[in-house]
């Protein structure tokens, strides 16, 4: 078995930038396309662009409103910062040609192209930032089969900016918190001496009541505008796309087509069918309500699917669609399996990695994934974390082949978790990855397998991985090592 010492990971990475190539093609992305550098100048431009109007009188509700205004603004800056968006591309430049068309063909609307983003989130949505910024989740680009359901998306945030429905619910909201109404609400509560709780219930579920009702005519208001962009584009309209989002959030309830055993043995790596069934104690076995709800950031939380449909049906405008590559959704999901592994979503993260062995989609990076999971979920033991990386998901939301596997990783033993990750190491498929990949699984069998690091050798370590692979993906977790 391979040792691995401070000097041998200094010697590898010399080695590897010298033999091989840089990242290959197959990797999802490059670090410089991650929005902290590909967004820098927008950012800084972004601060000086959205200042608070003053539009309010009473100063208690300008107050409020700046401070809508502002979060707005720190949050798409602490996205921005914190690489929540990328520019790989790929993806950027498919979104962005989409874009383009609903823009040149509707300039009585749009009078400038909007900043786009692409959200690295795995969740299917889209959103409306306002100011004339829209931002495309890469789990709606993974769920979606076709350009015009893209299309359709887009067209739909647009209309909320055309009809400034965020600036407008910032307005909305700073008036109802600073309004006589609701302050002697809120204070008739406060000076009760009993049943605060059910009366303060009572307010909010009032107030409550007409902000949904609001949002849901906001929703109309956009798919109505959204199908007149789309033919002013003379992009195809096919409503049906509603109906699929009702499966939006059944991802990780679809099944494999073999059992999880299977996929390890695969991939050399000896698991018990009893670390797969629900034990006696831990929280594979903890209680679940079975109640279905809501994926809260999801394109199926806005008004009822099939009513969308049903209303929209008179307007559609074709049946021919163009389907979305089968090279472009394999890089999406790609780019987020990655993203869940750099966020410590393991479980997920195997779980789609899985889900394109079976698409036929499996090639030599996820097989490189697959042991840089496995080793992460040993990272994560070693600092007492583990189940915080398995992120346990209720039983009404996954498949039992997703149940199985968080089962595993949970009750994985500690001695076998490491004498397979030393074999995920050892693999032959090591010779197919580029310089940084085989670099990194150095990095991460020194920090697995060789004791504690002084934070002086953690340090000396990332500054060697950057000056080698200046532009690596990986450096994006390397950066979070401490």
């Amino acid at each position: 078995m391979q040792k691995y010492t401070k000097t041998s990971i200094t010697a590898i990475f010399l080695i590897t930038a010298y033999l091989y190539s840089p990242a290959q093609s197959a990797q999802p992305g490059r670090y410089n396309q991650l929005s902290k550098s590909s967004y820098s100048k927008q950012k800084d431009s972004l601060k000086k662009a959205l200042v608070c109007p003053v539009l309010f009188k009473k100063k208690e509700t300008q107050k409020k409103y700046k401070e809508f205004w502002d979060s707005r603004t720190d949050f798409i800056t602490a996205a921005i910062d914190d690489n929540d968006f990328t520019r790989e591309p790929a993806m950027y430049n498919y979104v962005s040609e989409i874009l383009s068309e609903l823009v040149s063909a509707n300039r009585e609307y749009i009078k400038s192209y909007p900043l786009l983003f692409i959200d690295r989130s795995p969740s299917v949505n889209a959103y409306a930032i306002g100011n004339n910024m829209v931002a495309v989740n890469m789990g709606l680009l993974s769920f979606s089969g076709y350009r015009e359901e893209i299309a359709l998306a887009l067209a739909h945030e647009l209309a909320h900016n055309i009809l400034m429905h965020p600036e407008n619910s910032m307005k909305e909201r700073a008036e109802l918190l600073t309004s006589d109404e609701y302050i002697n609400d809120v204070k008739s509560v406060l000076d009760s001496k009993y049943g605060r709780y059910s009366k303060l219930k009572k307010i909010m579920e009032g107030y409550s009541f007409s902000h949904n009702r609001h949002t849901r005519y906001h929703e109309e208001e956009a798919d109505s505008m959204a199908t007149i962009l789309l033919k002013n584009s003379k992009i195809a309209f096919a409503p049906g796309f509603f109906l699929r989002l009702d499966s939006a959030d059944l991802v990780y309830k679809t099944p494999l087509k073999n059992g999880t055993k299977t996929y390890m043995s695969d991939l050399n790596i000896n698991v018990e069918e009893t670390w797969m069934r629900k034990g006696t104690k831990g929280l594979s076995n903890r209680n679940y309500s079975f109640s279905q709800g809501e994926i809260s950031d999801s394109a199926k939380t806005h008004p009822d699917c099939k009513a969308r449909y049903e209303k929209l049906l008179p307007y559609a405008t074709g049946n021919t669609l163009t389907p979305i590559s089968a090279s472009l959704k394999a890089d999406v999901n790609k780019s987020i399996i990655w993203s869940l592994f750099v966020n410590s979503n393991l479980t997920s993260a195997f779980y789609r990695l899985l889900l394109e062995k079976d698409r036929g989609n499996f090639d030599a990076w996820h097989k490189v994934m697959a042991a840089y999971i496995m080793n992460g979920l040993f990272y994560a033991d070693k600092k007492l974390s583990r189940f915080n990386v398995i992120n346990i998901r209720s039983k009404e939301y996954i498949s039992s082949n997703y149940y199985e596997l968080q089962t595993m990783f949970e009750q994985f033993p500690r001695d076998r978790l490491e004498s397979s990750c030393k074999e995920c190491f050892n693999q032959p498929f090591w010779q197919q990855a580029s310089a940084d990949e085989r670099s990194f699984r150095s990095l991460l069998a020194y920090l697995n397998f060789t004791g504690e690091q002084s934070a002086s050798e953690i340090k000396s370590m990332r500054k060697e991985f950057q000056e080698s692979y200046g532009q690596s993906l990986y450096l994006e977790f390397i950066e979070q090592i401490k």
